[in-house]
């Protein structure tokens, strides 16, 4: 029977947040196509992070494992999933836009000779075909279209990460774990891991965090996101920024938040002196409520927020930052 099936991935020991992402996409499309939803894990040891992909609501678990599929190397990765799905022939494969889904997913949906939907923001089923119907920004995030999938072949859909938010795992679900039996040439691997380099970060990672608090260009250089870093203590968050601001080298670009940057999904965003331009704004849709001080009132950013203040930064955030601190106080 055609299913669903999903490219799992790991996170040091643990299965990746992108995982339970796509199993909770899975779900909504097994809703509509009353297919099973199945994730594929790729690794070196895999017993325990099977269970859990079933407590997050697959409905079975392909074990791969071989030595040269450690540390994630693409060029194997796309060779044994590839065999994965020549095996269990899915008709929806999920792959989550990481560094690793957009190396593998076109080249994956390549070999198979069928389309691929990248960076998609939702995934739905439409009724009168059954077939997948995608939306994605295009042209650089000024704008959004609808794709769908013509024919019977196997569609392939690329998901961005935290736009879609996963299930509460559920101890008491069962399914079935499989073992699958792949062969991979050591001949495909083209690339060679040289080094892996470890970046120090303290407090909230960005993408993770509940509260982010961002600034722009209009900030006019690196000194006030001092007082951006205040406010984002304060509120227990973290700091990011607008591409201008750190391509002027202000904030390193780890900070950056937009369609070349990371993806957020708070539920309190904070934006100071941000314009809202369509490839920022791409990066910060799934925020809940956004708060955006700019003193023009006619900046795109106020399009977006759900509550706004006109006026000049450097007037309106210490009252700001201060007024938040003696709630978070009292």
């Amino acid at each position: 029977m055609p299913g669903i099936l999903i490219l799992g991935e790991t996170e040091n020991g643990s299965l990746g947040s992108v995982t339970g992402e796509l199993i909770a996409v899975g779900r909504s499309l097994a809703d509509s196509l009353g297919d099973p939803v199945s994730v594929a894990l790729q690794d070196e040891a895999l017993a325990d992070l099977a269970s859990g992909a079933i407590e997050l609501g697959a409905d079975r678990v392909y074990t791969v494992a071989d030595a040269l599929l450690a540390n994630a190397q693409p060029d194997a990765q796309l060779s044994a999933f590839e065999q994965v799905c020549q095996q269990t022939e899915p008709s929806v494969v999920l792959i989550g836009r990481t560094p690793l889904g957009r190396d593998l997913g076109p080249r994956l949906a390549f070999r198979l000779g069928v389309a691929v939907a990248q960076d998609c923001t939702e995934i739905g089923v439409d009724s009168s075909t059954n077939r997948v119907i995608a939306t994605r920004p295009v042209y650089g995030g000024s704008a959004v279209a609808r794709v769908t999938f013509p024919g019977d072949g196997v569609q392939v859909v690329i998901a961005r990460p935290k736009t879609f938010e996963a299930l509460e795992p559920d101890s008491g679900r069962t399914g079935d774990i499989e073992e699958l039996s792949v062969q991979i040439d050591p001949d495909v691997i083209q690339t060679k891991l040289v080094e892996t380099v470890t970046q120090e970060a303290a407090g909230i990672r960005l993408e993770d965090a509940d509260v982010v608090v961002s600034g722009g260009r209009g900030m006019g250089g690196p000194e006030p996101f001092e007082q951006l870093s205040s406010l984002a203590d304060v509120l227990t968050g973290a700091m990011g920024a607008s591409r201008a601001a750190c391509d002027a080298g202000w904030l390193d670009h780890s900070y950056q938040v937009g369609l070349t940057g990371k993806t957020i999904t708070p539920n309190l965003y904070v934006t100071v002196a941000i314009s809202g331009a369509s490839q920022h704004m791409a990066g910060c849709s799934g925020a809940k409520f956004i708060v955006a001080i700019n003193r023009d009132k006619d900046a795109n950013i106020f399009k977006s927020a759900s509550y706004g203040v006109v006026g000049d930064w450097n007037n309106v955030l210490p009252a700001f930052i201060e007024s938040v601190r003696e709630l978070v106080e009292s």
